[in-house]
């Protein structure tokens, strides 16, 4: 019989957060310990603020029912490296909706991980290789880690960076939020060399250190990270105005389109029209508005809609049409 109440109430807790309901008897046999016991443990747990649910019958039984509060998870060694190498995976391909949340995430696992079980999710992500679609380039999630954790805790940091054309420099930074446009990670932080706010393309990060520096955090431009990103990308490069009439209702079109492109205003319950401004080659718009999976007219500009009709023809004459 155990003895062990702190250990046993965590294994306790661990057979509730599977979802079904456990009888008194099952859980008697599973921690080694009397029906009384049982009961006694499970009222702990309540008082702990776990929500236990307890049904009459027979044999009686216990699961554990969603409360006002996620309580603490108690994970097996087997789950948390499953979810370790899932979130590890979509951060570091930037899935789309995939977003900071999930980063913030995997930082607190990883953070809290047995040795053993850091080395089981990197070799088993090292032997797998995803089938990514986009042109988003690999991250390592650690990169991405490393800056959620500098963020969170409001911490200076340090890292190199490639620009565009090449150029390498060593940049000291007082991160403020990861963005995810779904085919890239951007980090948006004030560069205290430029002394000015920056974005950087995650994927030409490389040495992020976080120097344990504290410090208060700046009022960013904008209020919202998103939205100085979207600004910070149009000012650096060429973009055009486009409008499109789709034959479907406005909540189906918003939901295949990317959010940064804005909401289409309904015309009538079947069609809606976006009229929105974009710096995407109009090559990539043009599979982007084929890919909402509904008919559509475009009404500008000019090279977007002989770009869709060239692109209209090319697939027709694929299956011989």
């Amino acid at each position: 019989m155990s003895t062990d109440t702190p250990a046993r109430l965590l294994q306790l807790l661990s057979l509730l957060q599977t979802p079904r309901e456990w009888p008194g008897g099952e859980l008697s046999e599973r921690l080694g310990v009397s029906r009384r016991t049982v009961r006694r443990d499970v009222d702990r747990l309540r008082e702990l603020g776990y929500p236990v649910q307890a049904t009459k019958g027979a044999d009686g039984g216990y699961r554990l029912v969603a409360g006002k509060a996620m309580p603490p998870l108690v994970l097996d060694d087997e789950e948390a490296v499953a979810i370790a190498v899932g979130l590890r995976a979509g951060a570091g391909h930037a899935v789309e909706g995939v977003d900071e949340a999930s980063v913030r995430a995997l930082a607190k696992l990883e953070q809290v991980l047995p040795s053993r079980l850091r080395h089981r999710v990197s070799t088993l992500q090292a032997a797998t290789t995803p089938l990514t679609t986009g042109d988003g380039a690999s991250i390592a999630p650690e990169t991405l880690t490393t800056m959620a954790s500098a963020i969170a805790g409001r911490e200076q940091l340090r890292f190199a960076y490639r620009a565009g054309d090449g150029a390498e420099s060593r940049r000291r930074t007082e991160p403020y939020r990861l963005v995810s446009t779904g085919r890239r990670w951007y980090l948006v932080a004030y560069d205290l060399g430029r002394e000015d706010w920056r974005t950087f393309r995650v994927d030409r990060v490389s040495e992020p250190f976080a120097t344990g520096a504290r410090f208060a955090q700046r009022e960013l431009p904008t209020g919202d990270a998103a939205e100085y990103l979207r600004q910070s990308m149009y000012r650096r490069q060429e973009t055009y105005e486009f409008d499109v009439t789709f034959v479907a209702p406005a909540d189906f079109v918003t939901a295949r389109l990317p959010a940064w492109l804005g909401a289409p205003e309904p015309i009538d319950d079947g069609r809606c029209r976006l009229r929105a401004s974009t710096g995407d080659a109009v090559e990539w718009m043009a599979v982007r508005l084929a890919m909402v999976d509904c008919e559509f007219t475009v009404h500008a500009p000019a090279e977007l809609v002989a770009c869709v009709r060239d692109l209209g023809g090319r697939l027709s004459r694929a299956v011989g049409g």
